[in-house]
């Protein structure tokens, strides 16, 4: 380099190759995403929410499809950082999908009398004179629409990067707007402001895990790309301490990102506090980024030592699955019901990690799309059902809800059944996938935990729907809203998703087996 210099030379630099097409969908989400920033800055207040709609609506639609676009797609661009394959394309659908019927439920307006669920300004204090007068004024914090599509954009990075590094600056794209969002919601907002900081500093705690066991994984294999970590272990067959160190901690910093046991403490105050829209959206969204990112650093990465970090993956699920379906049982609040069932679910998906086979990764892909419809369909119906104080999310106002409003009842009691895994609902198809890979695998006596687990669920997602159609209602029990056509839309999709992939689920098995196979 000094000689170069004073030879009057320069240092040529090779420049990274990318294919701008093939990462056009994420491109697509951020970029747009900065424009929406832009929108809050120079559209007047009036017409903000409008544009804010129009702009997050068409672009995720718009993305969409070119991830449809890209199908077959197999590389690896971006100096060998950014990989467009099978899971990625599924994944980023998936999310597209989910985030569309996520933004139907965040837009709604008709549901609370108040507005929107949203603060009228996020920095005014609880019960402050200052809050009050945004309210009459009818002020919206259309900054949720930013945030929004900036953490979907991290999230479709997430599931697409190669490269420790850019995972861990996806991860803070995905997490940093959720934080934000999880405090801001127009009711108990005390409530939400708790909910909003648990989840940052739990998320800081799991993003420093992950980044400290990616400066161990560099130091042992002198690279942080994913590819790069594999090949350095089939070169180095030993037991080396950096190694299994740096795969602990990226494990740990993942399993918070899951809600497993037993760092799953923020879910269920998180999901509790957080505007019902905001839980829907991270209870589907970003399980299927985390899994997402989990199933390439365990498969590509860290394939090669699987015997040594499949036992603490074994104890872990079988801790989650219990752990999130007993507790379950005890709750009275339906959101924190929601909150340990997901926890259980992220139990019966660690099986598909623990299998390292392809069908492991096709149940997973499967699982995640069938969750995340249901997910998104049973808090749209939790934000109809309201008292006094906004959502009555307290099990005894559910009581006789089926007498009272017969349609909305049954479609929560469908989405229950799908998260109990019962036949004729994707979430039995799900199940089904996850725990055949799992045999496959070898994790027979893993499978065999999940279902007594499985079993534990259907009595807690039972006593629900007895709770639903067969109590007697309250005189003064809650109301059901009736929403406009943004929830409604949601939850009719989320409804006919659920019953399409558990009574036709093959050509959706059949896409998820093509796409995989990851790339490296």
């Amino acid at each position: 380099m000094n000689s170069l210099l004073a030879a009057g030379t320069s240092p040529e630099f090779a420049l990274p190759s990318i294919e701008y097409r093939l990462i056009s969908p994420i491109l697509l989400v951020l970029g747009m995403a900065v424009i929406s920033v832009l929108v809050e800055a120079f559209v007047p207040r009036a017409h903000r929410r409008v544009v804010q709609l129009v702009l997050t609506f068409s672009t995720l639609i718009v993305a969409l499809i070119l991830v449809v676009m890209l199908a077959g797609q197999r590389a690896v661009t971006a100096a060998g950082s950014l990989a467009v394959d099978g899971p990625a394309l599924f994944m980023q659908g998936t999310l597209l999908v989910l985030a569309l019927m996520a933004a139907l439920l965040v837009a709604e307006r008709g549901v609370d009398p108040a507005g929107d669920a949203f603060a009228a300004r996020a920095n005014a204090l609880p019960g402050s004179i200052d809050e009050r007068e945004f309210t009459k004024r009818g002020w919206l914090t259309t900054e949720v629409w930013c945030l929004f599509l900036f953490s979907v954009g991290g999230m479709m990075l997430f599931v697409t990067g190669t490269d420790l590094l850019i995972l861990f600056v996806a991860l803070e794209i995905m997490s940093l707007p959720l934080y934000l969002l999880a405090g801001i919601a127009r009711r108990r907002r005390l409530l939400s402001q708790e909910a909003a900081m648990k989840y940052f500093l739990l998320g800081a705690f799991s993003s420093g895990f992950f980044l400290y066991g990616s400066a161990l994984l560099y130091g042992f294999a002198g690279t942080v790309d994913l590819g790069g970590i594999a090949d350095a272990i089939t070169a180095n067959a030993g037991q080396n301490g950096l190694l299994i160190a740096g795969t602990a901690l990226i494990a740990v910093g993942l399993f918070f990102k899951v809600a497993a046991v037993p760092f799953h403490q923020w879910a269920p105050d998180v999901y509790q506090g957080s505007p019902t829209a905001i839980t829907a959206f991270m209870a589907s969204c970003v399980k299927v980024a985390a899994f997402g990112a989990m199933l390439r650093i365990m498969y590509v990465a860290l394939g090669g030592v699987r015997w040594d970090w499949r036992p603490m993956f074994w104890v872990i699920a079988i801790l989650t699955m219990f752990v999130g379906s007993i507790i379950a049982l005890t709750q009275t609040d339906v959101k924190r019901m929601l909150a340990y069932s997901s926890v259980a679910h992220a139990g019966f998906l660690l099986i598909a990690v623990v299998a390292t086979n392809e069908e492991g990764l096709a149940g997973a892909m499967f699982y995640l799309l069938a969750y995340g419809v249901a997910t998104i369909g049973g808090f749209g119906v939790i934000t109809l059902v309201r008292d006094s104080t906004g959502e009555a999310t307290h099990l005894s106002s559910w009581a006789g809800l089926g007498k009272r409003s017969p349609w909305v009842a049954g479609a929560f009691a469908v989405f229950l059944l799908s998260f109990a895994g019962i036949p004729l609902t994707a979430g039995f198809i799900g199940k089904f996938a996850v725990f055949e890979a799992g045999v496959a695998g070898g994790a027979g006596w893993l499978v065999v935990a999940a279902v007594l687990a499985s079993a534990i669920a259907v009595f807690f997602y039972g006593r629900v729907i007895v709770i639903l159609l067969f109590s007697v209602p309250a005189a003064d029990g809650p109301t059901v809203v009736v929403p406009s056509s943004f929830t409604a839309f949601a939850i009719a999709a989320g409804l006919s998703l659920t019953v399409v992939l558990g009574i036709i689920p093959q050509p959706f098995l059949d896409l998820a087996e093509k796409a995989s196979i990851f790339v490296r």
